[in-house]
């Protein structure tokens, strides 16, 4: 039973029957509802919509663009993904916009003969981040979003805990999450998060997922024979066993013995376009860090404020909603994840080898893809 499609669908229509309508920064208007929740259990198959055809290799790009510590778009287009694009896009526009306007003293005609002259129409500009490293290195950059804080938060207090600046002094949440599950895996600090108040106004867009949390658990015997059956054969061999011979039993083919859930928080939802990406790319981040671990993957939670759904996009969510679910997928690495995994080096260090073709979808079955508009 494909329970996520369904809770996915409820809430479309929760905001449909019970939303108001709101103002927002892009000009397009919302309806929107506060406080949503979506729960899923990894064992019931990988966390990607059925009720629309899902972009895969672009969930996939814009994790490993986060994971990476990356900030600028390149990226994401020398991937084919162009999730960003309409924010730096704006970003390029704004400025460029700005240095014109407030340089001399221009007509209105004048000002508009320049903005043509030296603004890039938008496909033109993502092809020269593409194809110009400069440009790239100079408009492509969204700022200190995700990946920064993920991967190299700024700390700003030297060894004695003296405020004092050091450019190199980071903070890899990342890599210290993993550190911590491998040594404390019953901490309720094992958090990681997106949202620096002192880097706000440097980002592009403030992280709508904000931050995320894990939570681990010892499996019990049964929970692990079940999840590993066709490594243990429980019927000949534990049946004179305690759950203790039992435990050591399996742990001697390497059987993990905890699980591990992941809990995403999220200020902001464009629930027709940003929810379906956000519950796979958390999908595939849970399954990551628990192979890294040796957990088992067991549940996703997605904490959502602000659910909306934009004035331009309810047509397509009607389509949407009259749509049955299929089964879910199953999400397969491939052997040259499984052998990179395998390797005793930092997770720092993997991370720059991951690929985006490194994870397949196995029976994605799918009713076909819905266009509906990004709002920037």
């Amino acid at each position: 039973m494909n329970n996520l499609d369904k809770q996915y669908q409820s809430l479309l229509q929760d905001i449909l029957d019970n939303g108001v309508e709101k103002k927002d920064r892009t000009g397009t208007g919302t309806i929107s509802v506060f406080g949503r929740q979506i729960r899923h259990k990894m064992s019931e198959g990988f966390p990607l919509l059925t009720t629309k055809k899902m972009h895969w290799k672009s969930i996939v790009t814009e994790l490993l663009w986060f994971l990476r510590g990356e900030t600028n778009i390149k990226y994401l287009v020398d991937n084919d993904c162009h999730i960003w694009d309409g924010d730096c896009y704006k970003a390029y526009v704004k400025k460029h916009k700005h240095a014109i306007r407030t340089e001399g003293d221009r007509s209105e005609i004048s000002i508009q003969i320049l903005e043509k002259q030296l603004i890039y129409p938008k496909e033109e500009f993502i092809n020269k981040i593409k194809t110009d490293d400069e440009f790239a290195k100079k408009w492509g950059d969204l700022g200190p979003i995700y990946g920064k804080q993920w991967r190299s938060w700024q700390d700003d207090f030297g060894p004695n805990k003296l405020p004092l600046f050091w450019p190199n002094n980071k903070i890899d949440q990342i890599q210290n999450l993993i550190n911590e599950l491998k040594t404390n895996p019953d901490s309720r600090r094992l958090m990681v998060s997106a949202w620096n108040v002192g880097e706000l106004d440097s980002m592009t867009l403030p992280p709508c997922h904000y931050g995320f949390q894990v939570y681990t658990r010892e499996l019990s015997v049964k929970e692990r024979l079940s999840y590993f059956e066709e490594f243990f054969d429980c019927t000949s061999n534990s049946e004179n066993m305690n759950e203790h011979e039992i435990h050591i039993e399996l742990s001697k083919s390497n059987i993990p013995t905890r699980a591990i859930s992941l809990m995403c928080n999220a200020r902001s939802q464009d629930v027709p376009l940003g929810t379906p990406f956000n519950l796979a790319s958390y999908g595939l981040l849970l399954t990551i860090i628990a192979k890294e671990v040796g957990m088992v993957p067991y549940e996703l939670i997605s904490n959502m404020g602000d659910c909306h759904i934009y004035l331009n996009q309810i047509d397509g969510v009607k389509d949407q909603l009259t749509r049955k679910p299929y089964s879910l997928p199953q999400m397969l690495g491939k052997d040259e994840y499984h052998y990179l995994m395998d390797l005793d080096i930092p997770f720092s260090q993997k991370i720059e080898q991951f690929k985006p073709d490194f994870w397949k979808l196995e029976n994605y079955q799918s009713h076909p893809s819905i266009k509906m508009p990004l709002s920037n």
